[in-house]
């Protein structure tokens, strides 16, 4: 098993290994990995969804989408499929689901049917981000608290034809959250930003306009190239991040061709916070 470097800030591609039948010695090695490296890629698997799910499960439970269809028998694998008649409705940078008091702790994304070209996905380090920032800059972030909505995120499918009705249960389960703007990864010991263009909808502690350039800023500086890496897919590929460092932005250039991914969204036990 060889893990190789993607970029300077993060990302690695695991060589020579097939998810569904890891050793517990390289499992180990694959945890260890997506700690030091924040996301994780492999080639040309064989993943059925019986492996995918077994694999996630090593990590953790799975968290449920129900704003998403999934694998029949498979609840907790979603499917993610677009084309030019059904465009993809996220196209900012973001972290999975921080609308939730306990955000996932990561997600693996298989590619299914991948176009001829486009379709890439790119993601970006959350402490490279943080640790680019002055000391008082930092200081004065670490001092902030932001309120994560699911409404606000899914405000474009709410508004569409029955989206109301459809998402309204989502909506009832999922009431506006309050995350530090900075958090502590829990096993590294890294801090990283904890804000995200599609999920943050104010700064707790700021006026309006204040919270409005502050985010604007944050959301910029989060898209520096060089904190960022971007991963080609092919049919067979898989992407594994850890959501509580990163965030990934999905390249919505392949129209007319069709993309279809099956992703399991892990559990966490522990909510973000400042140490």
């Amino acid at each position: 098993m060889e893990v190789k470097p993607l970029s300077g800030s993060l990302g690695a591609e695991i060589i020579g290994v097939q998810i569904a039948s890891l050793t517990d010695r390289q499992y180990n090695r694959v945890e260890s990995a997506l700690i030091d490296y924040e996301v994780l890629f492999f080639r040309d698997q064989v993943l059925a969804p019986e492996d995918h799910a077994l694999f996630a499960e090593r990590f953790g439970p799975p968290q449920y989408h129900e704003a998403y269809p999934h694998v029949d028998g498979y609840r907790q694998l979603t499917i993610l499929e677009n084309d030019e008649a059904n465009p993809s409705k996220i196209e900012m940078w973001h972290a999975d689901m921080t609308f939730k008091e306990v955000p996932p702790r990561g997600s693996i994304l298989h590619g299914v049917t991948i176009p001829e070209s486009g379709g890439d996905t790119m993601f970006a380090s959350m402490s490279v981000a943080f640790g680019a920032l002055s000391s008082s800059m930092q200081t004065f972030l670490c001092s902030l608290t932001a309120v994560h909505s699911f409404e606000y995120g899914f405000k474009e499918s709410l508004n569409e034809p029955g989206g109301s009705e459809r998402l309204k249960e989502m909506v009832e389960q999922n009431p506006p959250v309050v995350h530090p703007v900075v958090r502590t990864h829990p096993q590294s010991g890294r801090s990283g930003l904890y804000v995200n263009r599609l999920f943050t909808e104010r700064i707790v502690e700021l006026t309006a306009s204040e919270s409005r350039e502050l985010l604007k800023y944050l959301f910029d500086h989060i898209t520096t190239p060089e904190f960022t890496c971007r991963f080609q897919w092919r049919a067979g590929s898989v992407a594994f991040w850890d959501n509580r460092i990163t965030q990934h932005k999905p390249i919505n250039d392949y129209w007319p061709q069709r993309r279809r991914m099956q992703r399991i969204t892990i559990d966490d036990d522990v909510r973000p916070a400042l140490h």
